[in-house]
């Protein structure tokens, strides 16, 4: 007999990691395109300030063989591949969230000020991840709308001596204002997500490549799931649908 355990959400977001790049290039329109087709419900990407301002897509911050720095680039010098956050939103229907990982700290107050001109509800489907719950405390002033999350570790929440680990930063999310945290799926467990949940914080999982991950990961609870394989996490998801309400104990 195996409990399964609620979501906070009604249905856990099914993010398209870099787009459906198992299909396709990553972090192209191509990808994302390709992602919303095969049913996910977010889409995931990283984003980098170009020299003029611009809010890329794309994961490390280089790009061609040279492994130039977008940094030090034009939009209008950037391949033709290479879209813009804006641009991302205005492609994909209305009911899809996005999650940002803040690659580039430079980077934010130019993405909330984009944000800004947005309705709240529309801020509200921007997911924007980093890996210093402390500097997400402080962009949390600058925009009360768009969702935080607290992109970390374990072993980052418990490296500080006397800290108090994740209950402890449980707590520091839930008194800043930070919506959520999101551990590799290996570190999540049924009591990391029950604690959370506690201080009503989303939990997301990354890294979930595999049937029997994406299947744990839902058994607990978890808000959110970041996939390469599109089609594969929609399986997933549909067939943790079927089986009925969250806190039935199932077979």
């Amino acid at each position: 007999m195996t409990l399964r355990l609620p979501s906070k959400l009604e249905r856990p977001i099914a993010f398209a990691h870099r787009g459906a790049r198992a299909h396709a290039p990553e972090n192209t329109a191509e990808a994302f395109d390709l992602a919303v087709k095969l049913g996910a419900t977010g889409i995931e990407s990283d984003v980098w300030l170009s020299k003029d301002g611009a809010l890329i897509l794309n994961h490390d911050g280089h790009f061609g063989l040279r492994r130039k720095s977008i940094r030090n680039q034009l939009r209008n010098d950037l391949p033709k591949t290479m879209i813009t956050l804006p641009e991302l939103f205005d492609r994909v229907p209305s009911e899809i969230d996005l999650s940002i990982d803040i690659k580039d700290d430079d980077a934010m107050e130019p993405l909330l000020a984009w944000a800004s001109t947005l309705e709240p509800v529309h801020r509200g489907r921007l997911f924007l991840c980093h890996h210093d719950w402390r500097r997400l405390k402080e962009w949390r002033e600058l925009d009360p709308h768009v969702r935080l999350i607290d992109s970390t570790s374990v072993k980052a929440m418990n490296a500080v001596k006397g800290y108090g680990g994740p209950e402890r930063r449980a707590y520091d999310l839930a008194e800043a204002g930070i919506d959520g945290v999101n551990l590799r799926y290996d570190e999540w467990t049924g009591g990391m997500a029950t604690l959370f949940h506690r201080f009503d914080r989303l939990c997301f999982g990354w890294d979930a490549q595999h049937m029997r991950v994406l299947r744990e990961l839902l058994r607990i609870g978890i808000d959110g799931l970041y996939c390469d394989t599109v089609d594969l996490m929609m399986d997933a998801l549909a067939a943790h649908e079927d089986k009925g309400t969250p806190d039935e104990p199932t077979v």
